[in-house]
């Protein structure tokens, strides 16, 4: 018994290097291929991989189900992954949609136009073509593209929450504001101009109207509910930016929640997850019960963190 704690530890210990090499070099499949090796790909089904939602090569999607069939459509999840807009790719995310795969979700991983070439506006163009796509797809698959719900972390949590904010953006794709129903937002940055870093400047700094890029400036009655969580650590996307949308969308009467975590950063919302470190039950907990008071499946509840 001692011996196999000690392998467990030094494998926990491995694996926590690796999803900070990981993390580092922007090489997240290291992490989805620790959440395979432990938690496995039982009760999901990967349904799609590589499908194109448009002609350009990051215009590609992924699609995790649940592996039993759906007697009633399911709710659906479209995310956005991260990496400051220039880095990423769907298929290294496909730990996300176990986790919500398990919960009773289909879940739609989208990828979109990265720096340079996916400078501002092109991450919404692409974000807007993706929900077209899921909409439109979304039965295929048991969904139910009548309760779509977004959800990003870091720039994709900026990318959701403008999608979701500024209607604009889906008009273009013909559909209305209402086609989304809650927006789950993680470590996103939603109040970020001027623009002082590297990442923002390259996908932004090229704007003439800056408010343009927003998204506390879009905020309006008849937003959808969020639920924006950051990490109270977070360095690299400051907490303020979830309080800041909330105590707006609650200005304008709209159903908010903004959650810190006490001991996480800014990779920690995306990276608990993902087996070993979903042991801390936070995030999916908060997410599925926010999805489910507004709509989505009803899914057990873990309870306090391991």
């Amino acid at each position: 018994m001692k011996s196999a704690a000690i392998v467990l530890a030094v494998a926990a210990i491995l694996l926590f290097g690796a999803w900070r090499y990981a993390m580092a070099t922007n090489a997240v499949a290291l992490l989805d291929f620790a959440d395979r090796v432990i938690g496995g790909t039982s009760g999901t089904k990967l349904a799609l991989s590589g499908e194109r939602y448009g002609a350009e090569a990051d215009q590609r999607l992924e699609v995790i189900v649940p592996d039993t069939p759906a007697t009633t459509p399911r709710p659906v999840l479209l995310f956005i992954f991260g990496g400051a807009w220039k880095n990423g790719h769907p298929e290294d995310y496909r730990f996300v949609g176990r986790s919500f795969a398990r919960a009773g979700y289909v879940v739609v991983i989208a990828g979109y136009r990265l720096v340079p070439e996916g400078i501002f506006p092109a991450m919404l163009d692409d974000g807007a073509a993706a929900t077209r796509w899921t909409v439109d797809n979304a039965a295929r698959f048991g969904g139910d593209p009548a309760r779509l719900y977004l959800m990003g972390h870091s720039a994709g949590a900026y990318n959701a929450a403008m999608l979701a904010l500024d209607p604009q953006w889906l008009a273009q794709q013909r559909l209305a504001p209402t086609a989304i129903k809650g927006l789950v937002g993680l470590s996103g940055p939603y109040d970020f101009y001027p623009f002082t870093s590297a990442d923002t400047q390259a996908a932004f700094g090229h704007v003439g109207d800056p408010a343009a890029t927003q998204p506390i400036l879009f905020v309006h009655p008849g937003a959808p509910p969020m639920l924006l969580l950051s990490g109270a650590e977070d360095e690299t996307v400051k907490p303020r930016n979830s309080l800041v949308l909330a105590k707006a969308l609650t200005a304008a009467g709209m159903p908010n929640q903004a959650v810190l975590l006490a001991g996480v950063d800014h990779t920690g919302t995306i990276m608990r997850l993902a087996q070993p470190y979903a042991r801390d039950h936070r995030v999916i907990d908060a997410a599925l019960a926010f999805l489910s008071a507004h709509g989505g499946a009803s899914a057990p509840v873990h309870g306090a963190s391991d």
